[in-house]
């Protein structure tokens, strides 16, 4: 029979430690903010390192554990040296959310190399990089579970562009790989999949109103998601709670997957 005590300890992060990508602003400082709430230790990750500090400084006034670990993830010397001074540091980790992201919004034509390969470094090269250095910490605290932010671009068509939809859906399948091949070190690997939410990154598009209403009008709920819906699928995924979940994609949409005429 269980007990109260039981269940409160699946729903909890209590001695968990949290590396959050991204975790600035928009849907990466939801995430942070909700693993924090739940007890975890974050280790939050960005580039502009004022920004960063900044939020970080507010959860710690809080009384919450949050450590600021500037860096470029879009760059492999980036990569390199979030790694090692998150090994140095903590040499277990529990969590791992790979969020960053960022969108250049053009015809396929249009595109130069140059803005291919960032969103290409920045969306998928951060999480490929990041999911296989920070393995071995996941697997030295005996496990833990790993979440890749993808996108409903990364499962339909979305009008977002179509290497921007590409990184999404290498997410996607990245996250059905890694869930098979690392669940013997019981490592869950799990991937949400958002559609609009209201974030710095979208807000330069839902500010044209005839487009926000095209949106609205195709998402069942009639609304834009919110960064703290977000933040609930992934936090969910990382509790005790979710022990028997891997290698989904959950999207967090409004119903606007499912929709059809």
């Amino acid at each position: 029979m269980q007990t109260s005590s039981s269940i409160a300890n699946r729903w909890t992060l209590t001695g968990q430690t949290a590396l959050v990508t991204g975790a600035s602003k928009g849907i990466g400082a939801a995430v942070a903010a909700e693993l924090l709430a739940l007890g975890a230790t974050v280790v939050a990750v960005a580039r502009t390192a004022s920004d960063l500090e900044q939020q970080v400084a507010s959860w710690q006034q809080q009384g919450l554990n949050a450590h600021a670990l500037p860096a470029d993830l879009s760059t492999a010397a980036g990569r390199a040296q979030l790694l090692a001074q998150v090994a140095e540091r903590w040499p277990q980790l529990h969590i791992l959310v790979n969020n960053v992201g960022t969108n250049i919004r053009k015809p396929t034509l249009e595109y130069s190399e140059e803005e291919y390969r960032h969103i290409l470094a920045t969306n998928l090269d951060s999480a490929w990089e990041l999911s296989r250095g920070v393995q071995p910490l996941l697997a030295a605290a005996g496990g833990g579970s790993m979440v890749n932010i993808s996108s409903v671009a990364g499962l339909a068509h979305v009008r977002t562009g179509a290497v921007y939809g590409m990184t999404k859906a290498a997410l996607v399948q990245l996250t059905r790989n890694l869930a098979v091949e690392w669940a013997s070190l019981n490592i869950r690997v799990n991937c949400v999949a958002p559609w609009y939410i209201h974030t710095p990154l979208a807000a330069g598009v839902l500010g044209n109103e005839a487009y926000l209403n095209e949106v609205l009008s195709r998402t069942p709920m009639r609304r834009i998601g919110e960064p703290e819906e977000v933040a609930a699928a992934v936090a969910f995924l990382c509790l005790p709670a979710a022990a028997y979940i891997t290698g989904q994609t959950l999207s967090v949409d409004g119903g606007f997957s499912v929709n059809a005429f």
